[in-house]
């Protein structure tokens, strides 16, 4: 007798024995869970592989090498190079293309059309990088919520269960409760790893984007020392 209490209680059994709506309620959130996870790690690839390049390509720019060079480079293989390299390359592109086109000396001619460049470079990588963080921000806030709300069903439907039962029991309520609860856990597991995620990841990025921001600029002085 024991063993067969045991088993009734596993939570296997208690999620089949479930009601319905509270079936439905644990399936969405499992699916849940598992997009939330395939973002979570395919993200953290490219948070590290975009980390990665960038410290490349700062050692890279950095060495004191020919700038025109690393820019030729680069503008024949610019998807194996990362997001900082891809706004080196437009605003280097940008600016020869206007220091052909502008009259010499015309140095803020010649450094607009950079600037704007590398702007619409850097919002292009940064959208990149931002990706799907809006889905795990999605799931870590409502996840809980859709389990707490199988968790009301479930406790709904035990306690209307009890109006046919002349002596009401713990034995005969704590199962449609304990069901009731894996609502609530699932809810729970599928929120804390998104919400872990996001936090993280929105701080690494806002810490590429300040790296992205200063290289501009300090490219922009290189650029402006060369168009005098």
């Amino acid at each position: 007798m024991p063993s067969a209490a045991t088993t009734d209680m596993s939570i296997v059994s208690l999620i089949l024995h479930a009601s319905l709506p509270v079936q439905l309620i644990m399936l969405l959130l499992v699916v849940a869970s598992i997009a939330s996870w395939t973002v979570i790690f395919s993200k953290y690839s490219a948070i590290k592989q975009a980390l990665r390049r960038t410290s490349q390509f700062e050692n890279d720019f950095w060495s004191g090498g020919d700038l025109a060079t690393l820019h030729q480079s680069i503008s024949t293989r610019r998807a194996e190079h990362g997001a900082l390299a891809r706004i080196f390359d437009a605003g280097m592109t940008e600016f020869l293309k206007a220091r052909r086109t502008q009259v010499a000396g015309d140095a803020s001619h010649q450094l607009d059309g950079a600037r704007r460049a590398m702007r619409a470079s850097f919002q292009r990588e940064m959208d990149g990088l931002e990706s799907n963080l809006n889905f795990l921000a999605s799931t870590g806030s409502v996840s809980p919520y859709i389990g707490l709300l199988g968790t009301v069903w479930g406790i709904m439907h035990a306690f209307l269960g009890l109006a046919n039962v002349q002596q009401a029991t713990l034995s005969a309520v704590a199962p449609g409760i304990a069901e009731a609860l894996i609502a609530t856990a699932i809810g729970l597991f599928a929120a804390i790893p998104a919400v872990v995620a996001y936090n993280r990841y929105t701080h690494d990025i806002d810490r590429l984007s300040i790296r992205f921001e200063s290289f501009v600029d300090e490219f922009l002085n290189i650029l402006q020392r060369q168009a005098r």
